[in-house]
């Protein structure tokens, strides 16, 4: 497993791991998260993915040469939430290709964040995600080393932030 720096010219396979992804968790029945709708078949998506990849940094993990995973590091969240009141590192974007769940993609790229946190010398380091589906990607982040600070809504999307800090 290896983590590089990605860029532009990686939008296409960033695009085609949350499309795994939304193939994934509606295989799951999992349909409230991410919709039923691929990203790369959105124009709106493809544009909002493309703008938070050129706020921030975005990072690739891959697998024998293949995009395995992938998550965007910003200075801020998304519009939805709050910035905080202190310098942050924001986790945005992050999502395992369907191929490669079960091999620690999601905790070697948080993982990641946290060493970039720390090497930015940011003590704090915040994501946000999907609260329903009994909680489980709560509890996900949590066993990752985040704490829940506080819930959030977009229309009837229940979200919430968590936090690390360092």
């Amino acid at each position: 497993m290896k983590i590089r720096k990605g860029g532009a010219e990686d939008l296409p396979a960033i695009l085609a791991i949350l499309d795994s992804a939304v193939v994934w968790l509606n295989g799951r029945g999992i349909t409230a998260q991410w919709g039923t709708e691929s990203f790369s078949g959105r124009p709106k998506a493809v544009e909002q993915v493309a703008r938070t990849m050129s706020e921030g940094d975005p990072w690739i993990v891959e697998i024998d040469g293949v995009p395995a995973g992938t998550m965007t590091l910003t200075p801020h969240p998304g519009q939805y939430v709050e910035p905080a009141a202190e310098p942050e590192v924001y986790v945005r974007l992050l999502a395992t290709d369907a191929r490669f769940h079960g091999h620690g993609v999601g905790a070697a790229l948080l993982a990641h964040a946290a060493e970039e946190t720390r090497r930015q010398g940011v003590s704090l380091l915040r994501v946000d995600c999907f609260a329903g589906s009994e909680g489980r990607l709560i509890e996900y982040y949590e066993g990752q080393g985040f704490t829940r600070t506080e819930p959030f809504q977009v229309g009837d999307w229940p979200g919430q932030v968590l936090e690390r800090r360092f």
